[in-house]
C-alpha cells in the first residue's frame, strides 16, 4: 500500500521541484517577462491551498481508493495539458488544475496510511510516508537541469505520465475498497467553510508572493490580499467553532497538545525547508556561477540526508518519542545552517556540501518527528483533519519563509555587483534562516514525550464501525 500511494506522489513532487529551476527557460521559450512566468509556479501553490481542504470532505464521500485514482487522473490530464501549452497563460490555467490534483493527493496519502497503521509503529509509518518528498529535492532539480540540457521544455510535464499511469495501475490493484455504503448518510459539504478557508488560504499565500525587497510586507500588492487573508482565515475559525455539523476542517483539532504543537514546529520547519531551498540554488547560481544543472547537483548532498534520516528519525520516534527527536532535529538543523551564514566566493565545496548532508539529516528528521507527533493517540476518524491541518502548516510556513528571506537577501544584497558583496548579502539572509529555526527548538518540549501504544481492539472496532 506504501508503495503503491508513493508511486503516485512522486510525480506530483517531481513536478513541483522541477519547475523551480525552470523558470527562466520558460520565460525565454513563452516569449514572457520572468514575473509573468513566475506564476506558473504561484498558480500551481494557489490550487493546492485552495485543495488541501477539500481532501477529507472528498474521502468521506468517494471512499479513499476511488478518490485517490480520480485525483491522479485529473493530475495525469494536468500534465498532458501543460505540455501542450501554447502560451504562458494556457500553462498557468493548466498548472492549477495540476494544483488542485496535487493539493488532493498529498494529505490523502497521509490518511490513507495512518489509517491503515491504526496508531501502531508511527515513526517507521512517517519514514515510509516521506520518501516522495526525501527524493523530491534530491532528484527533482538534477532531473529538471538534464532534461532543459538535452531536450524541450514540455518534458518537464510529460515526465510526469509514467508516475500517474503506474499509480493508478496499483492504486486500483493494491488499496483496499473503502467507498461509503450505499445506505450510509452522507457527509454534506460545508459550502459556507468552503467559500471562507479556500479563498482566504490562497490570498494569504497570494500577498506573500507578491512581498518585495524595498518596500517588503507594506507594498499594496502584497498587504491588501494578507489582510483579506487574514480576516477570511478568522472567519472561517469562528464558523468552524460554532457550526454543530462538520465543518470543513474541524479546527477543534488544536485542543489536542499533539497537533497544536505539531503544527506549530511543521510552520517553523516549513520556513526553514523551503526558505532555504530558495536561498542555496540562489547562492550557487548568483554568487559562484552556477548552471541550474550544476546548482542541482551541489545540493544532492542535503537530500541524500533527508533520504538517510527517514529510517533513523522512525526508529528513534518509536523508541523515545517524538519530542526528543525533534529537539535534537531542530537544533542540528540551527548548527548546521550556521556554516552558510559565513560563505564568501571563494568558500570550498566541499565544505558546504558536507554542512549540507548533515542539514538534510537534520531536516529530514524536524520533519519527521512533528509530522508523526499530530497523529499520536488520535482517533480514527480525526485523522483526515489532522493530516490537512499539518500539511497546511507545513506549506503556510514555507511561503512565509520564502517571502521573508527574500525581503533580507533583497534588502543585503541590492545595488551588489561582486561576488563577495553579494556572498554578504546572502551572510544576512542565512543567519535569519538560523534564528527562525532556533525559535522552534524550545517549543518541541511541547511534544508527546514518549510513543503511545495503538489503540485498545475494541476501541478500533467501534471507530470501523461508525
Amino acid at each position: 500500500m506504501a508503495i503503491t500511494l508513493i508511486v503516485g506522489a512522486l510525480g506530483v513532487v517531481f513536478d513541483t521541484t522541477i519547475i523551480s529551476v525552470a523558470l527562466s527557460d520558460l520565460a525565454e521559450n513563452l516569449d514572457a517577462p520572468l514575473s509573468a512566468v513566475q506564476w506558473v509556479s504561484t498558480g500551481y501553490m494557489l490550487a493546492v491551498f485552495i485543495a488541501i481542504p477539500l481532501a477529507g470532505w472528498a474521502q468521506s464521500r468517494l471512499g479513499g481508493r476511488r478518490l485517490w485514482v480520480l485525483a491522479l487522473g485529473a493530475f495525469l490530464a494536468g500534465s498532458i495539458l501543460s505540455a501542450l501549452a501554447w502560451s504562458v497563460a494556457s500553462l498557468i490555467v493548466f498548472r492549477v488544475a495540476q494544483g488542485l490534483a496535487g493539493g488532493i493527493m498529498m494529505p490523502l496519502m497521509y490518511t490513507l496510511l495512518m489509517q491503515a497503521a491504526k496508531g501502531r509503529d508511527i515513526g517507521k509509518v512517517m519514514a515510509v510516508i516521506t520518501v516522495p518528498t526525501a527524493l523530491g529535492p534530491i532528484l527533482g532539480p538534477v532531473l529538471g537541469g538534464l532534461i532543459l540540457h538535452t531536450a524541450d521544455w514540455r518534458w518537464l510535464f510529460l515526465i510526469n505520465i509514467p508516475f500517474c499511469l503506474a499509480g493508478m495501475w496499483l492504486a486500483r490493484r493494491d488499496l483496499p475498497e473503502d467507498r461509503p455504503a450505499p445506505g450510509r448518510p452522507r457527509v454534506r459539504l460545508d459550502a459556507v467553510g468552503l467559500l471562507l478557508l479556500c479563498p482566504g488560504s490562497a490570498a494569504l499565500l497570494c500577498g506573500l508572493s507578491q512581498v518585495d525587497g524595498s518596500t517588503g510586507f507594506a507594498r499594496a500588492q502584497a498587504l491588501v490580499p494578507l489582510l483579506a487573508g487574514l480576516a477570511l482565515v478568522a472567519g472561517f475559525a469562528s464558523w468552524a467553532l460554532t457550526r454543530a455539523t462538520a465543518p470543513l476542517v474541524d479546527v477543534r483539532m488544536f485542543r489536542h497538545r499533539s497537533v497544536a504543537s505539531s503544527s506549530t514546529l511543521l510552520f517553523l520547519g516549513g520556513i526553514s525547508l523551503f526558505g532555504s531551498m530558495m536561498l542555496l540554488p540562489l547562492y550557487f547560481q548568483q554568487v559562484r556561477g552556477a548552471t541550474p544543472l550544476d546548482a542541482g547537483l551541489l545540493l544532492i548532498p542535503q537530500g541524500i540526508g533527508a533520504l538517510v534520516a527517514r529510517g533513523l528519525a522512525g526508529r528513534y520516534m518509536d523508541r523515545v518519542g517524538p519530542r526528543a527527536v525533534a529537539l535534537a532535529a531542530f537544533a542540528s538543523v540551527a548548527v548546521s545552517t550556521v556554516p552558510f551564514a559565513f560563505v564568501t566566493a571563494d568558500t570550498s565545496e566541499v565544505l558546504l556540501m558536507a554542512a549540507l548532508f548533515i542539514r538534510g539529516v537534520a531536516l529530514g528528521a524536524a520533519m519527521i518527528a512533528p509530522m508523526g507527533a499530530a497523529f499520536v493517540g488520535l482517533e480514527h476518524r480525526k485523522i483526515p483533519d489532522a493530516s490537512m491541518i499539518t500539511r497546511v502548516a507545513q506549506q503556510l510556513g514555507g511561503a512565509v519563509g520564502v517571502a521573508a528571506l527574500l525581503v533580507v537577501l533583497q534588502r543585503n544584497t541590492g545595488g551588489a555587483r561582486t561576488p563577495g558583496s553579494l556572498a554578504a548579502g546572502f551572510d544576512h539572509a542565512f543567519w535569519w534562516s538560523v534564528a527562525l529555526t532556533a525559535a522552534a527548538v524550545p517549543l518541541c518540549l511541547l511534544l508527546p514525550s514518549l510513543p503511545e501504544s495503538a489503540p485498545p481492539a475494541a476501541d478500533q472496532s467501534r471507530e470501523r464501525g461508525s
